[in-house]
């Protein structure tokens, strides 16, 4: 992103901007605006249903360029305007993507401007769904995008919170300044370009026998939602994740592992590439010490116990942070009491640059809930994030582990 007379991330790329018809559409005007701001040449095509929530004017004065809706614009099509734009696009970004313009797009209709140009243009397309609630969650709609993922669309949203109807639920179009993050990253822009991110995240589960296992209770949401901040700014990241119900997220290489071993011959082979590692991952401590080859039964118990010998897990952090050509280290501490404490220790005792903890004694933060709060502490500095859904504070602790790190690394 722009900052301090940086290089513009959008810089002589060619957005074309579809709006369809949503309430959602306003969010346009701030999008035109922000993309031009990183440097973007903008153009907009509108859905006659979307000029019934903000006009093609508005539109026009921002992205200093005419506004098109009609197909049969006679004007415009003499010169075949329609190829001439789909040509011109590098990328198609629709945004808002209502249901219906979804639906026609999954079906191949070209039967209006937008969806003429969805299918003469050969550039990158995206979609940034927004609707009510129960119309995303329905299983035409689900069909639909599924089918414009196979098809290699990207799909950027919806988030989930208040909508206009009064609904509560997964539905609203991302923010502007999110989208723009993600049309930089999806052209290879962005401040991170070039910067290789190694992660690990979610579980690990450490087998007793066939059946049962040791675990915890990671969900691998925030590990997750860090690996989407640092592709949506550019990184070419690698996320090693232990088991997880979790979608991998858009531009990101997933490597599933199932145990601490697993993930760290994953992680001991990739890390001489990269530049900033980030160990999200909540490993088992323990495993053990024998995997039983059957199913142990409970007639096997001697004394009505079982008596289970267990060793250690490998330190992945640690043996990370001790390579002699290491990245720079990012820890995690899940803690229930004396956060702090602990994390300065590990922090030290391990030899991170920092480390990220939280208090997962908390039931509104932490350990499978959507939101999180972090205490990021580092040699010389520490920073609060204050409690939040846990994709702001991922785009929060990325900026922080960016600042730090390039101030460190001069």
């Amino acid at each position: 992103m722009m900052a301090g007379g940086e290089v513009q991330g959008l810089a002589g790329r060619r957005v074309l901007l579809a709006v369809s018809g949503g309430i959602a559409a306003y969010k346009a005007a701030e999008l035109v605006r922000r993309l031009r701001e990183e440097g973007a040449a903008v153009r907009v095509v509108m859905t006659a249903h979307a000029q019934q929530f903000i006009t093609a004017t508005t539109l026009q004065a921002l992205s200093a360029e005419s506004v098109r809706s009609e197909l049969f614009d006679s004007a415009a099509e003499q010169g075949m305007g329609h190829i001439e734009l789909a040509r011109w696009a590098e990328i198609i970004l629709l945004a808002p993507a209502t249901a219906s313009t979804l639906a026609r797009l999954a079906h191949g209709l070209a039967d209006d401007l937008l969806t003429t140009l969805w299918l003469a243009s050969p550039a990158l397309k995206a979609v940034a769904p927004a609707m009510n609630q129960q119309m995303w969650r329905a299983a035409a709609t689900q069909r639909n995008v599924q089918s414009l993922c196979a098809d290699g669309v990207l799909c950027w949203g919806p988030e989930a919170g208040d909508q206009a109807c009064g609904d509560v639920g997964p539905g609203r179009m991302r923010e502007p300044q999110e989208l723009v993050r993600q049309v930089i990253a999806a052209l290879g822009g962005g401040d991170l370009s070039g910067v290789e991110v190694l992660m690990t995240a979610g579980p690990t589960r450490e087998a007793i026998d066939p059946v049962r296992y040791i675990s915890n209770h990671s969900s691998g949401k925030m590990g997750y939602a860090l690996a989407a901040a640092f592709a949506a700014r550019g990184a070419s990241v690698t996320l090693v994740s232990g088991p997880v119900a979790l979608p991998p997220p858009a531009g990101v290489e997933c490597i599933a592992v199932i145990s601490a071993e697993e993930m760290l011959q994953a992680v001991l082979a990739r890390v001489a590439a990269c530049q900033l590692f980030v160990a999200c991952a909540a490993v088992a401590d323990y495993r053990a010490r024998t995997v039983a080859a059957r199913k142990l039964k409970k007639s096997e118990a001697q004394e009505s116990l079982w008596r289970l010998e267990l060793e250690p897990t490998p330190d992945i952090l640690a043996t990370v942070a001790a390579q002699p050509q290491r990245p720079w280290v990012v820890g995690f501490a899940a803690e229930t009491h004396d956060v702090e404490n602990y994390a300065l220790a590990k922090l030290q005792g391990k030899r991170l640059d920092m480390i990220a903890c939280n208090d997962v004694s908390r039931a509104d933060i932490g350990f499978a809930a959507d939101d999180n709060a972090l205490l990021v502490l580092w040699q010389g500095g520490r920073r609060e994030l204050a409690r939040a859904s846990k994709k702001q504070i991922a785009e929060q602790l990325v900026d922080t582990i960016v600042d730090v790190w390039r101030s460190r690394e001069g």
